[in-house]
């Protein structure tokens, strides 16, 4: 496996040069010679990986003749200059941080997972970096947002059993879409449960950050504490509900004899075409289990109006918009790799472990599809199932 690593690695530093002299392959000296050109390899380095310790070497590239006094040079960015580790033991060492793992044991236990080359990771190494992530995170949760704006805002309380204290009860995770489709984690902050304050305060929070302009549209649960918060801080927003909890909650109203057939019924609901077609199979399902099954009935349909939000979006947004799925399944990865032990870390610790698992995991977060539609619901295009309402030039005339 180290062997296949180092072959791939060095494949890919080799085509990032060629890549980069070809950019270059015009440029010639005073005496017509090729002006930027290979000039043999740095020193051989090894790189710690989540397989153990890999050796490569880079190229080096040389520029003849210098214009102005600048040399043009290559600084690789699939290996930059005096890394001494991947990123995947950047997420492996948040992890068995939370796992339980004490700095002092940290040698020993990626010693173990990784070799016995495993150098470079002492225990002192692993409490800068601790310090390090703690300061990254402090820094990011200081950030400047007046150049932010974000179209629709995922919201929702995950609970995970990291070695968070006692007054922590779960984590306020916000995500946000850009203009551009692109998902980005927004807010992340420890609650006391779900709140209205501890909603409230990290709103408030990022508007004093400086992002003034409320989002489009919300996607959250049932939680009453949120959609409180955004009454007073986003007042703007309009409010969906997700599917996927609200069907979780109607078939615990439900016997598990029925919750089989109830899914499929609720499913046809919010995967309507049609806002008519929706209202009409939600209709259907309140005349099926309302006599006997009164309260499964009134959970759906207290939130109706809420349930039904994305039918005025583009519906290329849909498959986004009628669920916290961008969230939920972040998360679950964060959950799944966290658990309560004893010897508490701070708040302050844990959350910068867990916000860069988040992080780690928000570059491989998809762009929205159609997200050619975004600049038309900033500008307040109307939708009507999913579809561009495109209105006649008397009518704009008249607008």
């Amino acid at each position: 496996m180290r062997n296949g690593a180092r072959a791939l690695l060095t494949q890919a530093v080799e085509t990032e040069v060629a890549d980069f002299l070809g950019r270059y392959a015009d440029l010639k000296t005073a005496a017509g010679h090729q002006r930027v050109v290979r000039h043999g390899h740095l020193p051989e380095r090894e790189i710690m990986t989540g397989i153990g310790p890999v050796a490569v070497r880079q190229p080096r590239v040389r520029d003849r003749e210098a214009v102005g006094g600048e040399r043009i040079r290559f600084s690789p960015s699939i290996l930059p200059p005096y890394a001494r580790r991947t990123k995947s033991l950047e997420v492996l060492i948040p992890i068995l941080y939370l796992k339980g793992i004490s700095t002092g044991d940290f040698e020993e236990a990626l010693g173990a997972l990784l070799g016995k080359d495993a150098g470079g990771l002492s225990a002192s190494t692993i409490a800068r970096l601790k310090e390090a992530w703690v300061d990254e995170h402090a820094r990011w949760l200081d950030r400047n947002l007046s150049a932010k704006r974000y179209v629709y805002a995922w919201a929702d309380g995950i609970y995970v059993q990291a070695r968070l204290e006692d007054d922590a009860q779960c984590l306020l995770v916000i995500i946000g879409a850009t203009a551009d489709g692109k998902k980005e984690l927004v807010g992340l902050a420890d609650g006391i449960r779900e709140s209205a304050q501890s909603w409230k305060e990290l709103l408030l929070d990022l508007k004093r950050r400086g992002l003034t302009i409320d989002p489009q549209l919300a996607i959250a649960d049932g939680a009453l504490g949120f959609w409180k918060a955004i009454d007073e801080v986003w007042p703007k927003t309009r409010a969906q509900r997700c599917w996927v909890h609200k069907t979780a909650n109607v078939l615990n109203r439900l016997p598990k004899s029925l919750q089989a057939k109830a899914k499929r019924a609720l499913q046809d609901i919010w995967m309507a075409q049609t806002r008519r077609a929706a209202e009409a199979a939600l209709d259907a399902f309140v005349e099926s289990y309302g006599v006997k099954y009164d309260k499964a009935v009134e959970c759906l349909t207290k939130d109706r109006e809420a349930l039904f939000a994305f039918y005025d979006f583009p519906a290329e947004h849909w498959k986004h918009l009628r669920t916290t799925n961008p969230i939920e399944s972040t998360f679950a990865t964060v959950r799944h790799r966290t658990i309560r032990s004893r010897g508490c870390l701070s708040n302050k610790t844990a959350l910068a472990m867990i916000f860069k698992l988040a992080q780690a995991a928000e570059k491989s977060w998809n762009r929205l599809r159609g997200h050619g539609q975004l600049p038309k619901v900033i500008l307040g295009v109307t939708f009507n199932d999913g579809i561009e309402v495109v209105r006649s030039q008397a009518q704009a005339a008249a607008a």
